[in-house]
Order: C-alpha cells, then sequence, then structure tokens
C-alpha cells in the first residue's frame, strides 16, 4: 500500500518501547525476520495453506531485499512470480507472463526496468468478458541499511493471487479471469496505470478489478471490502458472502467523506477508477508494523490469513454469479 496515503504509525511512546523491549528478552513476541509465525498451518478444505505460506514467507524474506526495483534481487522475485503463476494453472495472454514498462523516479536520470504479471483463466460461459484479479508484489526496499520485507505490503496479496488462481483454474467461473501481478505500486501505481493504459483485452469488456493489498493480519479478525459506496451493484454479492465468511468481512472505507480513511485511490484499484472501470478492494486497516521493518512474515497471523483468501474465494465466485444476473 502506497505510504503517503495510509495513516503512518510510526511513533512508539517510551513505555510502549519499554516494554516491547522486555517481551522481546522474555520470547513473548516475534519480531525477528527469520522466525515463523507460532501457528501450525491451518487446514482449510478450500486452498493449500501450506503453499500460501511458504510463498508469502519466501516473499517477504531477507533474500529479496524488500522487492524494490533498484536492487538486483527484485529479479529473484520476478523469477518466482513468474513461476507460481505457471503453477497456478494460469495462461500467458499472449507469448509471455510479462509485461514491461519504465518505472520513474526522483533523483534517477534513468527510468528503472518495470515488469507486471499478466495471466489468465478462461471463463465457461461469457469468456470474452473479464474479471481482473489484481497485487503488486513490490514494496520499498532497504532504507537506513534496513531491510523493508513487506510482508502483509503485500507479499499477501501476492501469494493470495496464485492460491485463487490455482483454485478456479480447477473450478472455473462464468466469465474470464485475468490476474496481474504489479510492480511499482508503492512508487505511485506506476504498474496499474502503465496496465490500464495498455489494456490487454478491450475496455468494454471488463466488469471489474478486485484488488487485494494487506489482508494477512488484524487483532480484530476484520477484512474490509471497499467500493461499494461507487459501485453499489455488487453490495448484494458481498452482503452475502459476509453472512458465511468465517472472519467478518466489513464494506467501507471509500465514501470520500472520509478524507485519508477514503481507501479509492489508495492501491493499484485506484487506477482503474479513475479509467471508470469498477473497483472491490479487500484490505485490513493499518496496524503499527505497517511500512517499518517489523512487516515480517513472524508477524503475520496464519488462521486470519488463510480465512481470509477463503473469503476472497467465494467473493470472487460469488460476484461472478451476480454478474450474469
Amino acid at each position: 500500500m502506497t505510504l503517503n496515503l495510509r495513516t503512518n504509525l510510526r511513533f512508539l511512546t517510551p513505555a510502549v518501547l519499554i516494554l516491547t523491549i522486555a517481551a522481546i528478552a522474555f520470547g513473548q513476541i516475534a519480531v525477528g525476520k527469520r522466525l515463523t509465525p507460532s501457528a501450525e498451518v491451518p487446514r482449510s478444505k478450500t486452498i493449500d495453506a501450506a503453499q500460501l505460506l511458504k510463498d508469502i514467507e519466501y516473499l517477504s524474506s531477507d533474500e529479496l531485499e524488500g522487492r524494490s526495483a533498484d536492487r538486483p534481487s527484485m529479479e529473484k522475485a520476478r523469477d518466482y512470480v513468474e513461476k507460481r503463476f505457471k503453477e497456478s494453472g494460469l495462461q500467458p495472454i499472449g507469448t509471455t507472463y510479462r509485461r514491461e514498462f519504465d518505472i520513474t523516479m526522483r533523483g534517477r536520470d534513468k527510468p528503472l526496468k518495470g515488469i507486471n504479471f499478466v495471466g489468465q483463466i478462461k471463463g465457461k460461459k461469457s469468456p470474452e468478458r473479464y474479471i481482473i484479479i489484481t497485487a503488486h508484489y513490490d514494496h520499498v526496499g532497504i532504507q537506513n541499511g534496513e531491510i523493508y520485507n513487506g510482508a502483509d505490503d503485500n507479499a499477501s496479496g501476492t501469494a493470495a493471487l496464485f492460491a485463487i488462481a490455482n483454485y478456479f483454474s480447477k473450478k472455473k467461473t462464468q466469465h474470464s479471469l485475468i490476474f496481474v501481478a504489479f510492480d511499482a505500486e508503492e512508487k505511485g501505481l506506476q504498474g496499474a496505470r502503465h496496465f490500464v493504459a495498455n489494456l490487454p483485452v478491450a475496455k468494454e469488456s471488463i466488469l471489474l478489478n478486485i484488488n487485494m493489498d494487506m489482508i494477512s493480519r488484524n487483532d480484530k479478525n476484520e477484512l474490509y471490502a471497499a467500493g461499494t459506496f461507487h459501485y453499489p451493484q455488487f453490495r448484494p454479492a458481498l452482503e452475502s458472502v459476509a453472512k458465511t465468511a468465517k472472519i467478518k468481512l466489513l464494506l467501507g472505507h471509500d465514501d470520500p467523506k472520509l478524507g485519508r480513511d477514503d481507501w479509492t485511490n489508495q492501491s493499484d484499484h485506484g487506477a482503474f477508477h479513475r479509467e471508470k472501470i469498477p473497483f472491490i478492494y479487500f484490505g485490513v486497516e493499518d496496524h503499527p508494523d505497517y511500512h517499518k521493518p517489523t512487516d515480517v512474515f513472524a508477524n503475520i497471523q496464519p488462521e486470519f490469513y488463510v480465512k481470509a483468501v477463503e473469503t476472497l474465494i467465494v467473493a470472487v465466485g460469488e460476484i461472478d454469479k451476480s454478474l450474469r444476473k
């Protein structure tokens, strides 16, 4: 999630800092980058939960140095995304999953190379109409000598892409699904903007964008779906999903009156909204590790994460069915 658009929780009070240090000393909390979440792999009848956790763990590992285009290790992240696209049953649109573009940055004379990954699953009944499911795989790299691993933001959404694609490669939807892993979200949604400006299918054939950004942890067991303020036609389907979801699926954070709490343009779905392509964005409210070196695999909540991805699969299915009406 782009930093300058979300609340930045950057300060701890001295008392909280002391308690945090004490807790670490006694092993009561896990912030070490090599630790794993304390919970066992949650059971799931819908997805391969172990693979989901393996994906988010690798994408947020120190080896990838925070997944920023200015780091050589970004190529490892890209190779992994490409490999998992193929393994998840996605077919490229054309000859390759890769869509290159230029990333411009202040202080750099030459642009960096950005790469979006695009794959598809053809629908059963209306293959000429598309739902585009997205998540950004980049993060903010290394700052002041520290790796910002970006486990929740947004290795969580990227790993969910693979799990959702794998599910629907076996259980086809009515409409076609396009999956996109965006680069350069953290640099001003540049990957999403390039994609929307160079769509691989006709704009009028796109039904909506479903975007995922920060979905692996929430102390209140809450996941938000934003967008129905602008696109109320999706409210009934999402309300139906919420009734049986294993987590609290809430609608909101999309009213312009909310100011900074309006998430309408705060991730890649904003690029679609600007072009009048409907969106639903799934994400959690900010947590203390947002855009900090402590957003690591050890601090995700596996039980919540697995249930969130299961809920997203149900949501895609319900929205797909609702579009036939």
